[in-house]
């Protein structure tokens, strides 16, 4: 199949009958995993291959090294596997341009050109494009130098979040309490000792007070479907309080997403932020996530990411009922996607397990013992494991495992998650035991 795509690559497709498609997806975490499991439940899919992968995946797909950071490298190994489709999981890849190289090749690629990824490449550029479309948000300076950033901090009001305008692997945000910590803080990122270059500039931002949530659509030019809305744990500890993770736990849905909230937030975020993509002629194909702050004044948009959030990717892509490579080859292509996703009538619940450290410095190489079965509606996830030259599972990260569990109500989920947690043993592991407290708290909720 050959066709002529919104970018102007023409790009052929082998697949010579219905389940014939080859699927290379980029990325090492728990987010490509639960992709990976997503395409080997596909009936159009016959060989699934993930690259670098980690120790988990390597028990369901063939792996393949590759530079993540590489667009060339990405490129080569693709040819190699003869991939129909890459799936790229990362944002460091996305904003390399690894969609734009695939693509030049004539390689279908699901995710935003170099171009679009900007939006979280650049936290400057993404609350400049907010500015310029009209997209609610908290009210913000950028800066490059000490002096200006100090100046301005002198007319705030505190607490503040300083953010590192660049990539920051989900830590480059800060709550400052007072000027003296937002001091402190703007002038270690600003010199590049806190994030490197990352942190050469910075976002300071008005404190939003509300209850966050994540939102994550698929689009394809003008079109999108909204995957179900989640709630996110980045704290380290229980009760949302220390250091700001990568995420320690996720759930969905999240009933605080009323069906009146969901209308507002496609009316006042999502269409205008389609809107301005067309209007800059940003060409986006691939997943925006939608970090809010459900204020008083109505939601704000914390961040966007151009790609899945992990762990929440855990715990929403099992919800949906439908064919999500279909989707992927949609979105990839450009093409018309349908109204609206069909989903199961369940909810969903991942804790993550996490190494003794994270997110300062932790150890690695800590042998995990994994439950020789798995209950009904119970899922690991890997992140940050590996197989050692002995052939033993062993710890490779800070974020180590998801542990997710399903059923009719969150409560059931949460004890089918938790269940399971005890079963996973390693010398190193930390967990929150909250995770979904908010909802499960909530009166009235919905589970």
């Amino acid at each position: 199949m050959t066709y002529l795509n919104t970018r102007g690559s023409r790009v052929s497709i082998r697949m010579s009958k219905e389940s014939d498609l080859t699927v290379l997806v980029i990325g090492s975490g728990g987010r490509e995993h639960s992709l990976v499991k997503i395409c080997l439940n596909s009936p159009i899919v016959s060989k699934v291959i993930a690259a670098p992968g980690n120790g988990g995946i390597a028990t369901e797909a063939e792996c393949h090294p590759v530079q993540v950071d590489d667009p060339a490298d990405i490129v080569s190994l693709a040819q190699r596997v003869e991939a129909s489709l890459v799936i790229v999981g990362p944002e460091v890849p996305l904003a390399a341009g690894a969609v734009d190289a695939l693509e030049a090749v004539g390689i279908l690629a699901y995710g935003p050109g170099k171009a679009a990824a900007q939006l979280e490449a650049s936290k400057a550029f993404c609350k400049d494009f907010f500015a310029r479309h009209g997209i609610p948000t908290a009210a913000y300076g950028t800066f490059s130098d000490v002096d200006s950033a100090l100046a301005y901090l002198d007319t705030q009001s505190y607490p503040l979040v300083i953010k590192a305008s660049g990539l920051a692997a989900g830590k480059g945000v800060i709550i400052a309490e007072n000027r003296e910590e937002a001091a402190s803080t703007v002038q270690e990122m600003l010199s590049g000792a806190a994030f490197g270059d990352s942190g050469r500039q910075v976002v300071i931002e008005e404190f939003l007070e509300g209850e966050e949530a994540s939102i994550h659509i698929m689009v394809s030019g003008e079109d999108y479907l909204m995957l179900p809305p989640s709630q996110d744990h980045k704290r380290i500890g229980e009760g949302d309080t220390g250091l700001n993770t990568g995420g320690m736990g996720a759930y969905a849905p999240a009933s605080i997403i009323t069906p009146e909230l969901e209308q507002e937030i496609r009316d006042t975020v999502i269409r205008t932020t389609i809107d301005g993509l067309m209007k800059d002629k940003l060409d986006y194909r691939g997943t925006l996530y939608i970090g809010l702050m459900l204020t008083d004044a109505g939601p704000k948009v914390l961040e966007f990411n151009v790609r899945f959030g992990d762990p929440e990717t855990q715990v929403i892509l099992p919800l949906v009922a439908d064919d999500l490579v279909d989707i992927f080859l949609k979105c990839a292509r450009g093409d018309a996607l349908p109204d609206k996703l069909n989903l199961h009538p369940a909810y969903s619940m991942v804790v993550v397990l996490v190494a003794s450290g994270y997110p300062g410095s932790y150890p690695k190489g800590d042998p995990i013992s994994l439950p020789d079965q798995l209950m009904r509606s119970a899922t690991l996830v890997h992140a940050g494991t590996k197989i050692n030259p002995e052939g033993e599972l062993v710890t490779n990260g800070g974020r180590v495992l998801g542990v997710i569990g399903t059923g009719p109500t969150l409560k059931i989920s949460a004890e089918k998650a938790y269940a399971l947690v005890d079963q996973v043993i390693f010398s190193t592991k930390v967990f929150r035991k909250d995770i979904g407290w908010r909802q499960l708290e909530r009166k009235p909720h919905k589970a």
